[in-house]
């Protein structure tokens, strides 16, 4: 069970390290791609022949008729899948909000790992549920509400996805956020005077769809 006890700070600088990768730049990339663009209609001809009314032999294999390898349609179709839920778990009560984040550690115990679109999903039930705060550099307020970072370290401490996913899951908003025109981390745009919990829940679903269109 990992018992690693990262700071809203920390993970938002991990989870910019992650997005500065090449490897991730590659997966950010590689779903971004659009089609082929279909090729222009032509001219039908002035007159047509009996020959040419017949129907053209079938072909030999059905992959003939494909424009784009199998394998490309198969992941193109998978990624359109929505994520796989994992067995819902209620959050606790308004007391586990104000509870320090080590009472909750337990709960990982025996829960599987989650997608990050999942993870991002829980993060904002915790939320919407405890509340969302922009108090700088602090993980909840004595009221237990969450900045953006600190509702995804909680997501991780009861059970919803590992470290590794908690990582991914910030490096995919920061990639929303870069599509959005903001340069900088996570925290200082969580932290902006003008902030909204509107904008922040608005940010985790435009990132849930991000993930989830990638197939993460």
């Amino acid at each position: 069970m990992e018992t690693a006890q990262l700071t809203p700070d920390q993970l938002d600088a991990q989870a910019s390290r992650l997005h500065g990768t090449d490897a991730w730049q590659r997966i950010v990339t590689d779903w971004e791609q659009t089609a082929l663009e279909p090729a222009p209609p032509t001219a039908p001809p002035a007159s047509v022949s009996d020959d040419e009314t017949r129907p053209a032999p079938t072909p030999a294999d059905w992959r003939d008729l494909l424009s784009v390898p199998v394998d490309r349609l198969v992941e193109d179709s998978l990624r359109a899948l929505p994520p796989r839920q994992p067995r819902e778990r209620r959050l606790p009560g308004r007391l586990g909000a104000v509870l320090p984040e080590r009472l909750h550690t337990w709960r990982r115990i025996g829960q599987p790992d989650v997608r990050p679109s999942t993870h991002l999903g829980y993060a904002r039930q915790i939320l919407t549920e405890w509340g969302w705060q922009n108090t700088p550099y602090r993980l909840r307020n004595t009221r237990g509400a969450r900045c953006l970072c600190g509702a995804m370290l909680t997501a991780h401490r009861l059970g919803y996805g590992s470290l590794d996913t908690v990582d991914r899951a910030g490096a995919w908003m920061i990639t929303e956020l870069r599509s959005q025109g903001w340069s900088g981390l996570i925290g200082p745009w969580n932290r902006h005077p003008s902030r909204t919990a509107a904008d922040a829940l608005a940010l985790i679903d435009a990132t849930i769809r991000r993930a989830s269109l990638a197939g993460h």
